[in-house]
């Protein structure tokens, strides 16, 4: 694995356990597509660090776990403003 690949992991993965960003956040944050942040959480960082990585894992599994209720928070918002209008 190239270094700058490395160094973008890690950087990566701290970003997430600082914040617990979502994979998009994380992915408009650093510049680069969802998809690249989700290959590097998942498949470079366990070469890299597996501490590391089971911490990020956890963070992201919590993330995706509640999608859901982001989600219909921003529909419920979405309606609420358009009443106002």
């Amino acid at each position: 694995m190239q270094e700058y690949i490395q160094k973008r992991v890690m950087e990566i993965s701290n970003y997430i356990i600082e914040s617990s960003a979502t994979v998009r956040q994380t992915a408009g944050i650093f510049g680069v597509s969802k998809s690249t942040v989700h290959k590097d959480m998942t498949e470079r960082l366990p070469l890299i660090n597996e501490k590391v990585a089971s911490r990020v894992r956890n963070i992201l599994d919590n993330n995706k776990a509640e999608r859901h209720l982001r989600g219909g928070e921003a529909t419920k918002r979405k309606y609420q403003n358009q009443k106002e209008l």
